[in-house]
């Protein structure tokens, strides 16, 4: 029974991580601002730590099946 929740888990920590990181490389390739009114190198790099972690925790989740 706890391997669903995990799965579960696993793909929406996955696919969050891996859509905002797309999103933040498209943007700042793009020269356009990730968050407005905020400082665009820091806006991008906290969107790039974020990203980061989560895909950390869907890998966690996927490893504890």
């Amino acid at each position: 029974m706890e391997r669903a929740p995990a799965l579960f888990a696993g793909i929406v920590f996955a696919l969050f991580g891996g859509g905002l990181l797309v999103w933040t490389a498209v943007r700042v390739r793009q020269r356009q601002p990730v968050a407005h009114g905020v400082n665009p190198v820091a806006s991008a790099a906290l969107a790039g730590v974020v990203s980061m972690i989560a895909l950390i925790l869907g890998t966690w989740c996927f490893a504890r099946l």
